[in-house]
């Protein structure tokens, strides 16, 4: 057996979050009995621990799965039009202060007026007679419920922007920079292109960290 195909023996990604040392542990052991007179086998069961060890672990998993919310929008053409505009947002908001401001909630009400509107397209396309017969139940939906949770809440922030005043217990409008990453990393849950999902919502939550750090150092010396 070539490299390549021992590259191509490692599983398939699993969405498993429990760490799994029995199953990885056959694959140590194989690994770990030296045998000189056949180093090809010993790379191939290298590689083939990996593979058990990337389908175990859960930060591997996670990172799957965010990666797979990052790339699946540009997968799909209807959705690049509708993603692209929030990405240019981000990052015109985190070149800004880190003080609160009015241009900020304009910037934040534009960005989820404009996720809202696309997921209510979205929806009112999937369900046509919708706006004519809105029951109890449909506004329950989790993806109904967020579109309009959003629209509310870019109202309200582009009221506030224009105005240059917050409403009342509003004031936080005027802090939310960051809140573009979790419009894209929803966003093809929102478009029905993936299902809402723990493992997902877990994904978007340990990931915010990092990212933050990351423009938040990362675009310092552009901020003004």
């Amino acid at each position: 057996m070539d490299w390549d195909d021992a590259l191509s023996s490692v599983p398939a990604r699993s969405v498993t979050v429990g760490l799994n040392l029995q199953a990885f542990r056959p694959r140590m052991s194989r690994v770990q009995k030296w045998d000189r007179s056949s180093p090809q086998r010993m790379a191939n069961a290298a590689v083939q621990a990996f593979g058990e060890l990337a389908t175990v672990s859960p930060v591997v998993s996670l990172w799957t799965t965010f990666g797979e919310l990052m790339a699946t929008p540009f997968r799909h053409a209807e959705l690049i039009w509708g993603i692209g505009p929030l990405y240019f947002a981000w990052i015109y908001n985190e070149l800004n202060s880190a003080k609160r401001s009015f241009r900020t909630a304009l910037q934040t009400g534009f960005s989820f007026l404009w996720a809202g509107a696309h997921w209510l397209w979205q929806y009112l396309q999937e369900h046509p007679d919708a706006h004519r017969h809105v029951t109890a139940g449909s506004l329950l939906a989790v993806n109904l419920a967020v579109t309009l949770l959003v629209l509310v809440l870019g109202l309200a922030a582009l009221w506030s922007g224009l105005r240059k005043k917050y409403l009342r217990y509003g004031s936080f409008l005027g802090h939310t920079r960051f809140s573009n990453y979790f419009m894209i990393a929803i966003f093809p849950i929102q478009s029905r292109f993936l299902d809402w999902s723990w493992e997902r919502l877990l994904a978007i939550g340990v990931f915010a960290v990092p990212v933050w750090f990351l423009m938040h150092f990362g675009l310092a010396p552009l901020r003004k």
